[in-house]
């Protein structure tokens, strides 16, 4: 009787894991829907910010405290609001509704100076709060702030019958695939194996001769296998005994023609027996020594067949691995290039919306007067200084208006220009010193926010026929690898640039004076995956990146030279012109 079922015991090891893959799974899904719905929260009480803030400042600048009061008791009727807060210009309270934190602990009595959001994990209330700006003939005054209140409940009632969807969801599929495994182990395992044993135990060791195991099965795996060397020991064991019996025949035959010799050779044999009696001990251990060694070589012949069939598993399974790892690989580099873009997308985003955002302003203010100027008209009060301080607002509002869409126009150039060459390997013809300002503009959401400095040192006319957007990686990665690791504890840095054109190839050398590395990192500073940063995000595939787009995309070739507290410094160069692009991630 079988102690322990093969097929119950890789099925439930199989399960088990996954079992603990759907609960991870489920469980990754269930935060994953949690974050998003709380952002999406977030972006909506920023909306309402936009939908009620010049109200909520009309009525606090003319001192209309039941205005204040009900425009906030509207907003607290909003289902996802569960409390507001808000406050003068001397920072007292002026309507505190519904669920909220305590704002002596959050302000201190100041006034809020810019949007923020506001969250506290004990009690599950976030919030968003923003001042409340009075513009008026061109000057702004802060009259107040307002903060909102969520919950995690709120949150959590949103987002329900996803999670009774995705628990639902695990547990079909969980059934589903229980089932499945059930019926084909029973199949592929079970029912062989057991045929398998039943026709061994069936076997007779007197009549061996022409008796094999068979199993039920199309496929050449293991199992068939496992019946054809078993069939094979049977075929050997029916010939080691006919050879067995042939050489007992001979010994008969042979013991006979002693018999009818021994009369004429008594005395022979007398005299020989010693002699013949050694000679039948020699013989009998040649033979045993022979035997043995036969099955000695038999076994090592066995031995060796499995071992090769082994080691070409072996080579195939690890085959398959490598094979795997590329993939991955090649994975890892394309999300670390979307991760790159994604970063360029924010920041452009963020500094986009600053010149949209004074545009929509002025668009106000300019509404303002030409109603006011409009009634004045109407009424037929408008006089001609009122005219004239109407065409100064208006000229005023339109100059700004121009001014910030040009800013916004050209950012908006800039990003489509170096994203779409990030997403495509294709050739084209740039000004490289144009292009390399574009790149940098680009990165410039990360650089305002702090001092460092970029120097760039460019021919005017170099003109270069190649992939743009391995131009745009390449200084991109180097310039955010300087900024994040080069310049950590530094307030003041500086990249220089150096571009040289020499005849059919370009020369640069990247400088910074940051940190610098040690000799061991800069040993394997270009190898996949190698990062300072692990424990913060860092993917270790930057420069490997940059490493592969120099000699490989672009055809050139890139060193690095450092020493640490004395910055990062690359060589680079590659040719002027490229017909075609070549693969990026040749091996």
């Amino acid at each position: 009787m079988l102690q322990k079922s093969l097929s119950k015991e890789l099925l439930t090891n199989v399960l088990s894991v996954y079992f603990l893959l759907t609960f991870v799974v489920t469980c990754g899904q269930v935060i994953a829907e949690y974050v998003n719905t709380k952002d999406y929260i977030r972006d909506e009480l920023t909306t309402l910010q936009k939908t009620f803030s010049r109200s909520l400042t009309r009525a606090i600048w003319e001192l209309n405290d039941k205005q204040t009061i009900t425009t906030a008791e509207g907003l607290l009727a909003i289902p996802m609001i569960e409390g507001i807060i808000v406050r003068d210009d001397s920072g007292e309270v002026l309507s505190q509704l519904g669920r909220s934190l305590d704002i002596h602990e959050l302000y201190s009595q100041q006034l809020v100076q810019e949007e923020a959001i506001i969250e506290d994990t004990p009690s599950g209330l976030f919030g968003y709060t923003f001042p409340l700006i009075f513009e008026f003939s061109g000057k702004t005054t802060q009259v107040g702030d307002v903060t909102l209140f969520s919950s995690r409940e709120v949150v959590f009632s949103r987002i329900m019958i996803s999670i009774y969807f995705l628990i639902g969801n695990a547990m079909i599929k969980t059934t589903f695939l229980i089932i499945l495994f059930l019926l084909a182990f029973r199949k592929r395992l079970t029912e062989p194996l057991a045929q398998f044993t039943e026709q061994i135990e069936d076997l007779e060791l007197n009549d061996l001769e022409g008796r094999h195991i068979e199993i039920h099965t199309t496929e050449h795996n293991e199992l068939k296998v496992m019946e054809e060397s078993f069939n094979r020991l049977i075929d050997k064991v029916v010939l080691y005994r006919e050879e067995l019996e042939h050489t007992q025949k001979e010994l008969v035959l042979s013991n006979e023609k002693l018999d009818q010799h021994n009369l004429q050779l008594e005395q022979e044999v007398a005299r020989k027996t010693s002699n013949l009696s050694q000679a039948m001990m020699d013989l009998q251990q040649q033979k045993y020594e022979l035997e043995k060694q036969k099955l000695t070589l038999t076994e090592e012949i066995d031995l060796r067949k499995q071992t090769e069939q082994e080691l070409i598993t072996k080579q195939t399974e690890l085959q398959r691995y490598v094979d795997e790892l590329n993939l991955a690989q090649e994975r890892l580099v394309g999300s670390e290039k979307m991760a790159a873009l994604g970063g360029l997308v924010a920041g452009i985003t963020h500094d986009v919306n600053t010149p949209i955002g004074i545009g929509v302003t002025a668009t106000s203010f300019l509404q303002e007067r030409l109603d006011q100027i409009e009634a004045a008209y109407k009424e037929k009060t408008l006089s001609p200084k009122a005219l004239e301080e109407f065409i100064n607002d208006a000229k005023q509002s339109t100059s700004l208006l121009t001014s910030n869409l040009d800013r916004a126009s050209e950012l908006v150039a800039s990003f489509k220009q170096i994203a779409v060459d990030q997403a495509s390997e294709a050739v084209r013809t740039i000004n490289f010193k144009e292009y390399l300002g574009e790149v940098i503009r680009s990165l410039h959401p990360k650089l305002k926010k702090t001092s460092h400095h970029i120097n760039l040192d460019c021919p005017e006319d170099l003109t270069l026929n190649l992939p743009a957007g391995a131009i745009s990686q390449i200084f991109t990665n180097l310039i955010m690898n300087a900024l994040i690791h080069g310049f950590e504890g530094i307030e003041s840095g500086i990249i220089d640039i150096i571009i040289k054109d020499e005849e059919d190839e370009v020369v640069i050398d990247f400088k910074d004076n940051g940190n610098g590395v040690s000799e061991h990192q800069l040993e394997k500073l270009f190898d996949p995956f190698f990062t300072t940063k692990r424990d913060q995000g860092g993917s270790g595939l930057g420069t490997h990146i940059t490493l592969n787009l120099v000699k490989q995309t672009l055809g050139g070739d890139i060193e690095v030279t450092s020493e640490v507290g004395k910055g990062l410094h690359y060589h680079i160069s590659f040719p002027k012109n490229m017909p075609k692009p070549l693969s990026m991630f040749n091996s």
